[in-house]
């Protein structure tokens, strides 16, 4: 008896067989904005970040200055020269597990993408890469001229080569599994800010 229901259950699923069809065509483009930069900023508040927009470093530092993150009695690490002052040097740290307490965090980003706000942020020039994962607080500048349209465009532009690690980054820390109730800062940043400068970024 037991045979004989394999046999039909088999016979059913050949049966049930779904026909052959053809293949789709080439991907050839994804989704370009008429004002990408607009749509990046909305994206990131999407998100739960924040879109600064500088035509200089200084304009941005007076930004942030505005915001109440930087606070020079708590410890700041910033790779850009000119938009806060760190407190430490982060070249001189080794032990990653000192930067537990870090409150503000400034760092480089290589480019960003109007479709979904993330930024690419490759790591090869930063010491340790838990760096934007334990601050409290993620500050992002990004050159306004380097925003691509979609993800497309921004996996074309990846060179990883011998660089290691990178990571692209889409708002502050965030989950919504417990209760289906949001939590900002859940296991990593707390906020994010992302400048995007007309002036030419530096950085480590």
């Amino acid at each position: 008896m037991a045979a004989d229901s394999r046999s039909s259950i088999l016979s059913a699923v050949r049966a049930a067989q779904v026909p052959p069809v053809s293949r789709p065509a080439p991907f050839t483009a994804g989704i370009h904005y008429a004002d990408p930069i607009q749509q990046f900023a909305d994206s990131l508040q999407l998100v739960g970040g924040r879109c600064l927009r500088a035509t200089t470093l200084a304009d941005a530092r007076t930004q942030l200055q505005a915001s109440g993150l930087v606070t020079p009695e708590r410890r700041i690490c910033s790779l850009i020269p000119g938009l806060v002052t760190p407190t430490f040097e982060l070249d001189q740290v080794d032990d990653p597990h000192t930067l537990e307490d870090v409150w503000l965090a400034a760092l480089p980003g290589e480019f960003a993408v109007a479709e979904n706000a993330a930024i690419w942020l490759p790591t090869d020039r930063l010491k340790h890469r838990v760096v934007p994962f334990l601050t409290q607080h993620l500050v992002l500048v990004v050159s306004s001229r380097e925003v691509v349209h979609n993800m497309h465009e921004a996996y074309q532009r990846l060179t990883l080569g011998n660089r290691g690690f990178g990571v692209f980054l889409s708002g502050p820390s965030k989950t919504a599994d417990i209760e289906q109730s949001l939590v900002i800062g859940a296991h990593g940043a707390r906020s994010l800010q992302v400048v995007l400068c007309d002036e030419a970024v530096g950085g480590a």
